[in-house]
């Protein structure tokens, strides 16, 4: 393989090419689930250098595992453990190449820190509307190569709908440019959704044209405490209802998934008493901070008189909304804090929700007693984190090890119950190949595996992921 190294090293630059010391910020993946080997790790800075990236990893037989940065929750991003793939890294391409806010569109690379891309945006007055507890650190290309969804999705939608056009260098290399910033192109295919979700599987995103939003002119956000699933549901259609395409954000949290910040985190503010259920809202008004308030008052007064919250605190600052949003966003660490966990990544109708909540939660109650369930989410668009720690007094890994698989089985034959699926929005990648192939139609995995044989003949592009 020396040869292969030279050539990477002719097409990028020596300095680039990593193939000695530590690799392990990419070689193991963010949950410290997946550990592999790369041959080497690349990093090039432009698409012409990527499609030279591809073009000889093509000609040696050898495979190309795409990754931002670093942190998907699949395993979909790091090498296997053979020492023969190429680990490509876009971190390098980070430039914003343009904003154009007539059109309400700007163009970036894909190793484009999410953060960084926000902060563009707001430099123009203007929103990037795509949020994510990992937005510090993820890229955008990770991101649309998932599909993210994060916690705008209920106003903004998933990725895939923030994007108007794409870079990309195919598995052949060759580089496609679809930058367009066009909400309307009715010539063909749509080659950009095809590459968005397809987990580096197809390809390589390189840049994106992003779309953007002006700026609200005021944000509200408030907690409110509630004492079922039911009554969550029920507020979040009485939020519709009166505050329309303003309800930006509406997050779901469980009990236990709180109770792991406060005691992991205890200097977080707790400003209401402990609930069954806590749910964040958050409100964006294009008209006046007064008018926001009237209207979020206006909801929560409603739902306080209906019964269907028992309590609220509403931010009276952005230091205070910061806060709240920081209580949410912290389940993850406090997760991470607890010990290792069986992670659920779950869509359902917003009408089921209930439901698959109390038979799932009975059903793993009753196999594993003690079982401790950390339920937290995008209720507002489906989308749950429905998480399993081991109990008490077990060590997790052992939990995790032993009874993963049949943990599964559970939930994931519940939400296909309940016309659901495995994964709202962190993708397949190596964790959920074969439950894939298991609850996907057979119809539906035909056409894919058509697609991946017609982009990529080689199979070059992530092998054993997604598929």
């Amino acid at each position: 393989m020396s040869a292969l190294v030279d050539a990477l090293r002719a097409a990028v630059g020596a300095p680039h090419v990593l193939t000695d010391g530590d690799l392990s910020a990419w070689e193991v993946d963010w949950r410290r689930r997946y550990r592999g080997k790369a041959l080497a790790v690349v990093r090039p800075a432009r698409a012409g250098e990527v499609a030279a990236v591809l073009r000889t990893c093509a000609a040696h037989g050898a495979s190309v595992v795409p990754q931002g940065g670093n942190t998907g929750l699949v395993g979909g991003g790091v090498p296997d453990a053979s020492g023969r793939q190429v680990l490509l890294s876009l971190t390098r391409m980070n430039r914003v190449r343009g904003v154009d806010a007539a059109n309400l569109a700007m163009t970036v690379e894909a190793g484009c820190v999410l953060q960084a891309v926000q902060e563009a945006a707001a430099a123009h007055g203007l929103l990037f509307a795509l949020s994510l507890a990992a937005e510090g650190s993820c890229t955008i290309g990770g991101n649309l190569a998932t599909n993210a969804g994060g916690t705008q999705v209920l106003r903004y939608g998933n990725a895939r709908e923030l994007c108007l056009g794409l870079e990309v260098v195919t598995a052949a290399g060759e580089v496609w440019d679809g930058l367009s910033g066009l909400r309307k192109d009715n010539t063909g295919y749509d080659l950009r959704d095809l590459y968005i979700g397809s987990e580096g599987t197809l390809g390589v995103i390189t840049a994106a044209t992003l779309k953007l939003h002006p700026q609200p002119a005021a944000r509200c956000t408030a907690l409110a405490s509630c004492a079922t699933p039911e009554a969550c549901v029920a507020l979040l259609q009485l939020a519709r209802a009166r505050l329309g395409a303003g309800l930006t954000g509406f997050e779901v949290m469980g009990r236990f998934a709180l109770s792991l910040v406060e005691k992991h985190f205890p200097a977080l503010p707790r400003p209401l008493a402990a609930s069954p259920w806590a749910v964040l809202l958050e409100q964006s008004d294009t008209e006046s901070e007064a008018h926001a308030r009237a209207l979020f008052q206006g909801l929560l007064e409603a739902a306080l008189e209906a019964g269907t919250i028992s309590d609220a605190a509403v931010a009276e600052s952005v230091q205070q909304s910061r806060q709240l949003w920081h209580l949410r966003e912290s389940i993850p660490l406090a997760q991470a804090e607890e010990g290792l966990n069986i992670k659920h990544d779950i869509a359902l109708p917003v009408s089921r929700i209930p439901e698959f909540v109390a038979r799932t939660d009975a059903q793993l109650l009753a196999a594993f007693p003690g079982v401790r369930l950390v339920n937290f989410g995008h209720l507002g668009d489906g989308n749950l984190h429905y998480n399993v720690q081991a109990p008490q007094g077990v060590a997790a890994a052992d939990f995790l090890r032993e009874h993963e698989a049949a943990v599964n089985t559970i939930v994931y034959e519940a939400v296909h119950a309940h016309g659901g699926s495995i994964s709202a929005e962190h993708g397949i990648g190596a964790l959920k190949r074969q439950e894939l192939a298991r609850f996907k139609s057979p119809v539906a995995l035909g056409l894919m595996r058509s697609i991946k044989q017609a982009l990529d003949p080689q199979a070059v592009m992530n092998p054993a992921r997604l598929l």
